[in-house]
């Protein structure tokens, strides 16, 4: 995926989360289906894999990644969730979200193998990027707003 493929309303930065281990960075690269014929990452493994994410948490020794998002209000929850719905559909992994008025709370975890893949890490990736251009994007209009009253 090149850097600032355009996704929806967002332009994601490709660039960013990169997997020094295989010279692609982790949001550029995509979810393989997995049937449970891999063992799950090792405690180690997955904390290796940490440094390519940012502010997610290891969790159960390491069986669980899961980070907390939040936002001003509501539309902007739902603007973030629905925007990791759409890319965790296209990469065909599903996290677990907990939506509340102005947070989510995201957990990953590949299930057929109980544990995390790489897939885990992945999206954790692009959801940092949505993430990010989010917030930009909400900046941006917030410029726009206040400039059309000075």
């Amino acid at each position: 995926m090149p850097a600032g493929k355009r996704h929806g309303s967002l332009v994601l930065d490709m660039n960013d989360s990169f997997d020094k281990t295989q010279n692609v960075p982790l949001a550029s690269k995509k979810c393989i289906p997995c049937e449970g014929n891999v063992p799950p990452l090792t405690p180690e493994q997955a904390q290796a894999m940490m440094q390519h994410l940012n502010d997610w948490s290891l969790i159960d020794d390491a069986h669980l990644l899961a980070k907390h998002f939040a936002f001003k209000d509501f539309v902007d929850t739902m603007q973030f969730v629905n925007e990791v719905a759409r890319v965790a559909e296209e990469e065909g992994h599903h996290p677990d979200l907990t939506i509340s008025y102005g947070s989510v709370t995201v957990e990953l975890m590949t299930h057929a193998i109980g544990g995390l893949s790489e897939n885990d890490f992945i999206l954790a990736a692009k959801i940092d990027e949505v993430e990010k251009h989010l917030v930009k994007t909400i900046l941006q209009e917030a410029i726009v707003h206040h400039a059309k009253f000075v």
